[in-house]
């Protein structure tokens, strides 16, 4: 999404035959886009406006984006014959809390859950429904006391991502830490009841020897029917990512393996591929993009390009065996582009195939969030 202050967008992309990009369209979301606040510099935050991931998400024909200046989110039926072609359903609903950064979705729940990291920080859960979004209470009832304002500062601590487990069972969310250790971050977990809907009491658990706990990635098909937790690779930019079990029942989180990535300064985004069933972390600071065993938690790839973009603020794997992340460049003057991989070839063989950079005026720094139909 453009993310922009005035008014957001969606930009939606073609995928073409051989996974590469091509211009798409533009649809407003009918909500403004916003920014954090920056302490290091006393100005706006960008590239990272909303330091999340998840603003943008899809679920089986629908796709839903959050509108962190009017604190709204909106849903978007998808066309079956040409996925660039979005249609608003209903209006740009309220998320009940401020500064809206991230939405987990579920097709089996037919749900939306909004997380807001403003002032008034929590989740609030939302049903799909064939004229929108339907809010299933009627205040925040999933509250985070994370002593923000409103814009948030991005250097203190702040929800990251939201996001379902594989089987739809718990919602887990990542509350930030500020780098320093000040304030350490944590992981929630809100278990689904038998009725369908996300409990209102969660568990929180601080691993250890993490600090900014930010994108999630859950790993298919790794319940444990003993104890009912599943595998989850979760970045962290003070060290690199981490490996963990979660418990959809209990909440109870276990650490498998902390993964110290080399070099790395900023990696916050995680995203899992079923190509080549591995997770891809990127990071803010560096033109990369690391590979890493979902099962042991081993670097498999620490792939450096030189293309010239400065880092990446989001990617995403879809089916097709490629890799797109969003990046920004050194050169203040380039507009964003997304980065290309194809993972084909299997493990450990990634490779950048195309900088898409798309036409003018279509995104500036402000873009945040990515998913793929």
């Amino acid at each position: 999404m453009t993310n922009e202050v005035a008014a957001n967008a969606v930009v939606a992309f073609k995928i073409n035959n051989d996974g590469t990009l091509s211009d798409g369209s533009v649809t407003a979301t009918g909500g403004k886009g916003g920014n954090g606040f920056d302490l290091t510099t006393n100005s706006s935050a960008s590239p990272d406006a909303l330091a999340s991931q998840g603003s943008v998400r899809v679920v089986g024909r629908h796709l839903v984006v959050v509108n962190a200046g009017s604190n709204t989110v909106t849903l978007f039926s998808i066309d079956a014959d040409d996925a660039t072609k979005l249609v608003m359903v209903g209006k740009p609903t309220y998320t009940l809390g401020d500064f809206p950064v991230s939405v987990a979705v579920s097709e089996r729940l037919q749900q939306a859950c909004v997380a807001n990291t403003g002032v008034k920080a929590g989740i609030a859960c939302f049903e799909i429904t064939s004229g929108g979004l339907v809010a299933l209470e009627s205040q925040l009832s999933r509250v985070f006391d994370l002593q923000q304002t409103t814009p948030p500062s991005i250097f203190k601590t702040d929800i990251s991502h939201t996001v379902f487990n594989d089987d739809s069972t718990a919602l887990v969310t990542t509350v930030r830490g500020d780098i320093s250790h000040t304030h350490t971050g944590l992981i929630s977990v809100y278990p689904v009841l038998a009725n369908g809907r996300v409990s209102t009491h969660d568990v929180r658990t601080f691993p250890p020897r993490t600090a900014a706990l930010f994108g999630v990635a859950p790993i298919p098909g790794t319940r444990d029917p003993r104890t009912g937790s599943s595998a989850f690779v979760i970045a962290d930019p003070t060290f690199g990512a981490g490996l963990f079990r979660i418990s959809a029942s209990t909440g109870a989180v276990a650490t498998v393996a902390l993964t110290a990535i080399p070099n790395q300064n900023g990696t916050c985004w995680a995203t899992y591929s079923a190509a080549t069933r591995s997770v891809f972390v990127a990071d803010a600071m560096g033109s990369t993009l690391v590979e890493i065993d979902p099962a042991t938690g081993a670097v498999l790839q620490d792939l450096r390009t030189t293309v010239g973009n400065l880092g990446s603020i989001d990617l995403v794997a879809p089916a097709n065996g490629f890799v797109y992340a969003l990046s920004f460049s050194a050169d203040p003057h380039l507009t964003p582009a997304v980065a290309v991989y194809d993972l084909t070839a299997g493990r450990a063989t990634a490779r950048q195939v195309q900088n898409f950079r798309p036409s003018a005026g279509r995104l500036s720094n402000n873009a945040q969030g990515m998913a793929v139909y």
